[in-house]
């Protein structure tokens, strides 16, 4: 399973190389947020997902200070791709910042909710001179307001079940590139999915949003299947059954 997991991180890795992974004018500041912190954090402490988050522990006066980047930017001024990448960047970066909180002394971040809450009803992320949620951000603004399934492979919450942490900033002007890219990632990674005969094996990310997938989880996966699944789909596709898979929470660092 890791060695099909690296496989399929190529993918979106060589993407990147071709791309220029070092910080772009963009993540300067162009698209209107100076992501340049934040970029140099994921692009020295993440490798194929996994997070080294000790390594952004001993950094973490950097994480701040992005975090406050982010409390001083007024979204509501944001282009709309601007905006959808401001608040998956906020998503994700505020997500680290809580597992911080009580690193190295936790397994999932599930350990950080208490007896009638979740960690992600916790009021800590500071934007636009409101304390919100993380489940705010996701539901009340990103999945709400966007309408864009591919959100899902694009937050990250910490979690080995989760779609990978990208290693670089979303940013405005090639948002789109960068949510096929982590979608493609996803839905290829075997570990995480995989059609076995005529049922498909899917993440319980497909369960619990399955609206957002317009209830058609193999039409889904047509879009971003490739090779050999996308030709055993195409050919069964009336015939396939979908199983979801147990999520693992536990916590997706070293």
């Amino acid at each position: 399973m890791k060695e099909a997991r690296k496989r399929a991180f190529l993918i979106v890795l060589l993407s990147l190389w071709t791309a220029g992974l070092a910080v772009s004018p963009a993540a300067r500041g162009e698209t209107g947020v100076d992501n340049s912190l934040y970029a140099r954090l994921l692009k020295q402490y993440v490798n194929q997902g996994v997070v080294d988050y000790r390594g952004i522990k001993n950094e973490e006066m950097i994480l701040d200070q992005y975090l406050k980047v982010l409390e001083n930017t007024d979204s509501r001024k944001l282009a709309r791709s601007e905006q959808f990448a401001f608040y998956v960047n906020a998503y994700n970066a505020w997500t680290i910042k809580l597992i911080l909180g009580a690193y190295p002394g936790l397994k999932s971040i599930k350990e950080l909710g208490g007896f009638l809450s979740t960690p992600w009803k916790k009021k800590i992320a500071r934007i636009d001179g409101e304390v919100l949620t993380l489940d705010a951000i996701e539901h009340e603004i990103l999945r709400k307001q966007f309408k864009d399934p591919r959100v899902h492979f694009a937050v990250n919450c910490a979690s080995q079940g989760c779609p990978p942490l990208r290693p670089e900033p979303y940013q405005g002007h090639k948002l789109n590139r960068q949510l096929d890219e982590m979608a493609a990632v996803f839905l290829n990674d075997p570990a995480r999915n995989h059609l076995d005969g005529n049922t498909l094996y899917v993440s319980s990310i497909f369960k619990w949003f399955a609206e957002d997938f317009n209830n058609d989880i193999v039409g889904y996966f047509l879009i971003y299947a490739q090779e050999d699944l996308k030709k055993r789909l195409e050919a069964n596709r009336d015939k396939i059954g979908i199983k979801y898979l147990d999520y693992d929470w536990s916590l997706n660092g070293r």
